[in-house]
């Protein structure tokens, strides 16, 4: 018998169009395992979430660049197609935000977690987030907001160089525009042509000074924090690998005890009075030993299913329970365990694991999924490289570089492009294939 109120469904919901969002199957797996019918609204064109055996119906999403006014209509449409309460899980930020602003609905069909509208923006935008670090007295790194170009370049003397420019707002980008949502900035020049396309990033540029990655520096929490504030599950994790190298998302992490990271974590979200599911992301300073909150992500990290106890509780599992008023069952913390993405690190899915691992696309009672990765990993890393070849190729050929497409060297995780039209219609299941 299922430790969750199976009578009550779950919709998740992500308007990011990357087909390899490994953290949507995560809680697709979790809550499908566990007997939930989990209602997914997102796009899964040419994505190995399509297949999972877990999806009980998939819906139209928001298309892209949908503000959160439209994505709380296609919320409202799918709540009335399921027609009884369910627990809403965004699993974006952009989403996260649409999500929060419709808990001031007196008459929602949503189970949601009791917390101020305007949180999950103020910590979500990079820009504030700054704001809420200093205030908070928790250690972030320096961050300038320029208000125009010969503002960001002059930051490069007051921060050094290489330096970090993020979008305050990265859902914002526009696909196919190129920029990134964090990239590494290394003259002061480059800074400024970076500033000239706020308009076309739909958010403020901020620049930060650098923490140099190094081995035992990047470090995340999970957690959830239940109707009393009191974080349930989750843990501290160790990035040991990640996607590009030195930045971005993890492609291998461990569950790695921090009683300092945990500490931080838990006073973080306690002083602001946070519920829900969070991801904060971490670096310790090589100099000062401290440890930097560089991101604060109000939903499900994509590797949430590392922190799975001996109970079988998860982060997803636990909001599930708090919001149907079950008692969460107390399990033993799995320290050593590690989670693995396949299509970014291989060679590491293939070692053995004696603490025990959680691999993100191949599970054994879920295989449709890790059977269309790699057709469909080929053919995304074989469209990525054509083009390359082409931007190259359609470069002036001249002695000077093109400094333009030479302005930043990326340091986040590469832009997946639009995975294509939206998903199939609302009444085909996912799980017939």
């Amino acid at each position: 018998m299922s430790l969750l109120d199976t009578r009550v469904p779950a919709v998740l919901v992500r308007i990011d169009r990357n087909p390899f969002h490994h953290g949507t199957l995560g809680a697709v797996r979790s809550l499908g395992r566990a007997g939930v019918d989990v209602h997914l609204v997102a796009d899964c064109t040419r994505s190995p979430l399509a297949v999972s055996r877990y999806v009980s119906r998939l819906h139209t999403p928001p298309p892209p660049g949908a503000s959160p006014a439209d994505i709380a209509v296609v919320l409202r449409r799918v709540a009335a197609r399921i027609a009884r309460p369910a627990v809403l899980i965004p699993m974006d930020d952009a989403c996260a935000l649409a999500v929060g602003r419709m808990r001031a609905e007196p008459a929602s069909a949503y189970l949601l977690p009791r917390l101020p509208g305007a949180l999950p923006e103020r910590v979500a935008d990079k820009a504030q987030l700054a704001g809420v670090c200093a205030s908070l007295g928790v250690p972030h790194p320096e961050t300038l907001v320029p208000d125009g170009p010969a503002e960001a370049a002059r930051a490069a003397r007051r921060l050094g160089l290489p330096m970090v420019a993020k979008w305050s707002r990265p859902w914002l980008l526009p696909p196919g525009s190129g920029l990134r949502s964090t990239v590494l900035v290394r003259s002061a020049r480059e800074a400024g042509e970076l500033y000239r396309r706020t308009g076309e990033a739909g958010s403020r540029l901020l620049l930060q000074a650098f923490l140099p990655p190094g081995p035992d520096r990047d470090w995340f929490a999970h957690g959830y924090a239940d109707r009393s504030g009191t974080v349930r599950s989750g843990g501290a994790g160790r990035k040991t690998r990640a996607r590009p190298r030195g930045a971005g998302l993890t492609a291998v992490g461990r569950w790695t005890p921090n009683p300092q990271v945990q500490a931080l974590a838990e006073r973080i979200t306690g002083e602001l009075g946070y519920r829900g599911i969070f991801d904060l992301d971490f670096r310790r300073c090589g100099t000062t030993g401290r440890y930097h909150l560089l991101d604060f992500n109000p939903r499900p990290g994509a590797q949430f299913r590392l922190f799975t106890d001996s109970a079988g509780l998860d982060v997803v599992r636990a909001l599930h329970l708090d919001l149907t008023d079950r008692p969460l069952p107390q399990g033993a913390p799995r320290p050593g365990r590690s989670f693995v993405v396949e299509n970014y690190a291989p060679l590491s899915a293939l070692r053995r694991a004696p603490d025990g691992r959680e691999l993100a696309w191949h599970a054994a009672d879920d295989r449709a999924p890790g059977r269309a990765l790699w057709p469909l990993w080929g053919r995304h890393a074989a469209t990525r490289l054509l083009h390359r070849l082409h931007r190259r190729n359609d470069r002036p050929d001249s002695g000077e570089p093109d400094r333009a497409r030479r302005v930043v060297r990326q340091a986040s995780a590469p832009a997946t492009g639009r995975a294509g039209s939206a998903g199939r219609p609302d009444d085909e299941r996912a799980g017939s294939h």
